[in-house]
Formats: structure tokens, sequence, C-alpha cells
């Protein structure tokens, strides 16, 4: 597992907690941040501070699991607290969801300004169905 996400300051206790309890790798990096409201497709609220929990190892249990198990898990969590997932790792969000999560109607603007006759994939193909 390899993941960067940011979870609002108001809700980074509870991810921290959630995240030991189901997932328990370590280490995990932990920062403070705070946007800038620049980045469209990582949509973050201005000024407001941002946890980013970083975490990078294998996730070791003796029970077998669905491949992408915790990373959904994670997903799942990390909406539910208003934090965003950086798209360098594996993700797993439906269509709809990850299109509501990472400003799909500004990616599209996007899209038909720099890739008019859609000669490339488009994000989600990238990220998710790793096409």
């Amino acid at each position: 597992m390899i993941q960067d996400v940011d979870i609002p300051l108001e809700h980074a206790a509870e991810f921290l907690a959630f995240f030991q309890r189901e997932v328990d790798i370590k280490p995990i990096w932990i920062c403070p941040i705070r946007s800038n409201g620049l980045w469209s497709l990582y949509p973050m609220d201005a000024g407001r501070i941002y946890v980013n929990f970083g975490f990078w190892d294998v996730v070791r249990r003796s029970q077998s699991y669905q491949p992408g198990h915790f990373n959904r898990m994670i997903e799942d969590k990390v909406r539910e607290l208003s934090g965003i997932k950086s798209l360098y790792s594996d993700s797993y969000y439906a269509p709809e969801t990850f299109w509501e999560r990472y400003n799909g109607s500004a990616y599209r603007q996007l899209k038909r300004r720099y890739d008019a006759k859609g000669r490339f994939k488009d994000l989600y193909a990238k990220c998710v169905l790793r096409a």
C-alpha cells in the first residue's frame, strides 16, 4: 500500500485512530498543510488546514482479502471525513465518485481545450483503470 491522503485538521485524530485500528502499518508520515485553493483538480478549501498522512508498506494479515481491500476502506474513510487522496497510488473509485471528488467538470473543460480530439486517455482511465 502506498498512499498519501489529506484530511481536514478537525478530522485528523479520527482518521489516525481509524488507520491504526484497521490498517496499522508504520511508519506514518504526518504533516500539516494549508491549501491555497489553486488546484482545481485536487479540491481543498483555501486557507483550511489539512493533515497529510503518508504510509508506504505492505499490510500483513493472516486472513486473505480481495485486491485493494484496504485501499478501498481508506478511500471511503477519506471521503467520509471530507479529505482527498493523492492519485499517484492505486485507486479503486467508481467513476461517479472519482469525478465528484476530483472536479470532473473542471477536468472536462481542460480536456476539451487541450485534447479536443480525445487522443489521450482521461484521468480516470489512467488513475483507476490503469489503462
